[in-house]
């Protein structure tokens, strides 16, 4: 429990620094938010201009469309918030060398490398992505249920610690590739295809790909899972069981990976 009190405080300091950094440059700081609100602005508009044209989407009524898209939105906005700028940063730290200095620090390598900083401009997202679930609820005339919010809940950390994993990997292969600019590429294909219900696999031809997107490279699961319990009150015990096995699984086998990744690194001095 020491050790835990004293992460969680270095992650409050990491996280007032970050701040303090953000707030010293206030205009690109309301930049950055004006884009990321335009760009849901965008989201919002388009899927309105599709219902407008139809009721249902691949078994997704609007509104319930409209808690996924949220969802989306704030899991996305935690990912950039809390991981996605220290990851995309690795390579710079292996070419500088500067990764010499985190490995000689006594703190865990993967915390330092993947939780060192706090991308305070994309807080909005989530914030954003709540209030677009909420509208979505009302429309839906839900009634508050504690426990399905709390598997919500516990289907969403899944879906965040399932992303990271697969982020972490992609971080990893910086210590073979140096740079990984074009590795990071595969992220922005992450969210694209776990923006969109799993549904639109369901025709023949794509079924497969629905399954390996599944069960194989377990993408659909982030978003999907946690979406369907609210906006749809689907309670699949096996299906959660699943993501939870996955999560575990991933989170082991990404942070194994991570490791063997470092002790193939060779210092900038060597």
């Amino acid at each position: 429990m020491a050790g835990a009190g004293r992460y969680l405080r270095l992650f409050v300091a990491f996280g007032r620094f970050g701040l303090n950094r953000e707030l010293a440059f206030r205009g690109n700081f309301i930049a950055k938010v004006l884009v990321e609100v335009l760009w849901l602005a965008i989201l919002l508009i388009f899927y309105r201009i599709v219902f407008a044209k139809t009721s249902v989407v691949a078994g997704w009524s609007e509104s319930q469309y409209l808690f996924f898209v949220g969802c989306y939105f704030s899991l996305e906005g935690l990912m950039e918030t809390l991981f996605l700028s220290n990851c995309n940063e690795f390579s710079n730290l292996i070419r500088s060398g500067d990764l010499d200095f985190y490995l000689l620090k006594p703190i865990d390598e993967q915390f330092l490398v993947t939780c060192r900083d706090i991308d305070w401009s994309t807080v909005p997202n989530v914030l954003m992505g709540g209030v677009v679930m909420g509208l979505a609820l009302r429309q839906m005339g839900w009634t508050f249920d504690p426990m399905q919010v709390g598997t919500f809940l516990v289907m969403f950390g899944c879906g965040v610690a399932i992303s990271y994993s697969f982020m972490l990997v992609l971080t990893s292969t910086s210590i073979w590739f140096v740079r990984n600019q074009s590795i990071f590429e595969l992220w922005w294909l992450f969210t694209s295809l776990v923006r969109y219900p799993k549904e639109i696999y369901s025709r023949s031809w794509a079924s497969p790909l629905g399954f390996v997107l599944t069960f194989i490279i377990p993408i659909l699961l982030v978003i999907n899972v946690p979406a369907n319990i609210m906006a749809k009150s689907i309670l699949d015990g096996r299906m959660m069981a699943f993501t939870l096995l996955v999560t575990i699984i991933v989170l082991y086998a990404s942070r194994r990976f991570f490791q063997n990744a470092l002790r193939k690194y060779r210092s900038a001095s060597s």
